[in-house]
């Protein structure tokens, strides 16, 4: 995968796999594997050896894994609708992420 239309923190909602229904500010974005990271969302189990610099007690640490960026759509800041992600042009040759729901059509981005 090549782009995404997903960035970090954006606000988005997870449409499929068992977090569906959740929101969720996207902490980190792997363009090369398309995955995302979710705040809060999708926590595993990982168990540590004792390290004297990183964790010196060891145990059991919680933390997020990363959701496929297919299984999440981007939250329209201003209709508050989850929705995909359509550009428009400015003119002076950038682009904008737009709202693609027929009643919104605003711009997810600052321009």
């Amino acid at each position: 995968m090549s782009k995404m239309k997903i960035r970090k923190d954006d606000q988005v909602k997870v449409v499929s796999g068992k977090e569906t229904g959740k929101t969720g500010k996207v902490l980190r974005v792997d363009i090369e594997k398309g995955r995302v990271v979710l705040e809060r969302l999708n926590m595993m189990k990982k168990h540590t050896k004792p390290h004297p610099k990183k964790n010196p007690q060891g145990g059991v640490i919680e933390r997020e894994a990363p959701i496929d960026a297919s299984n999440v759509m981007l939250v329209c800041p201003a209709c508050g609708q989850p929705t995909r992600v359509g550009y428009r042009l400015l003119d002076g040759g950038g682009k904008v992420r737009k709202c693609r729901r027929d009643n919104c059509g605003k711009d997810i981005d600052k321009a």
